[in-house]
């Protein structure tokens, strides 16, 4: 039977009928062709933790660190409540201060990743060449938002400063809250310039195959 089937001839046409689920386990292996595998070109690297900047290490670090805070703080009130029937009266301060910072630390790590929410249906149709324009457009307008965050902020952190405002909770100074405001709105700002740049130093054709366009990019892909 080995013989008839590797021969492919005298087989009945009954016996043919059954042949396509077994056929494959009769024949050879195909051989790679090397001069086709020669003419296929390498495929572009993934990017990896090591090739990002270290500059974008700071949100990463001090995403942990916020939410490491706020999780102890959380527990530890918790605790004091379950034994004590109290609890601390600076934890919801501190902790509402914690979220900010987070939600703004979290949005210039977002921005320089190009990972902020977007409809879909704008910005990936159309040419390479609309999209790209439309990545530039939006990085212009997050920069353009967040500068006049940060000088409206600026003037609240001096009337804050000026005339000794105390936060409810524990009376410390607001403006310890508020000068991150300002802070934390330029790097936002700065993030969005430095997408900008890199956008407009793209061809299309590099737009369309970087990882954070596509949404590929590992955790720690390569970034602005």
């Amino acid at each position: 039977m080995h013989h008839m089937v590797g021969q492919g001839v005298g087989i009945p046409p009954f016996v043919e009928s059954l042949l396509p689920p077994f056929q494959m386990s009769f024949q050879s292996p195909v051989e790679p062709d090397p001069q086709a595998a020669s003419d296929t070109p390498p495929a572009p690297a993934t990017p990896t933790a090591s090739d990002e900047p270290r500059s974008l290490r700071i949100e990463d670090w001090l995403t942990v660190i916020v939410m490491a805070a706020l999780a102890l703080i959380t527990f530890a009130n918790v605790i004091v409540r379950y034994f004590t029937s109290s609890s601390f009266a600076w934890t919801e301060e501190i902790s509402v201060f914690l979220m900010i910072v987070l939600a703004l630390i979290a949005g210039s790590a977002a921005v320089a990743r190009d990972r902020h929410i977007r409809i879909e249906f704008f910005s990936e149709s159309g040419s390479a060449n609309r999209r790209r324009k439309l990545a530039q457009l939006g990085a212009v307008l997050v920069a353009v938002l967040f500068t006049l965050i940060a000088v409206l902020s600026i003037r609240t952190l001096w009337d804050d400063y000026r005339f000794e405002e105390t936060s409810p909770g524990i009376g410390v100074p607001v403006w310890w809250y508020t000068m991150w405001l300002p802070i934390l709105s330029i790097a936002i700002a700065l993030r969005a310039i430095g997408l900008f740049i890199r956008r407009s130093r793209q061809s299309d054709v590099e737009y369309l195959t970087d990882p954070t366009e596509s949404g590929d990019a590992p955790a720690g892909g390569q970034q602005p």
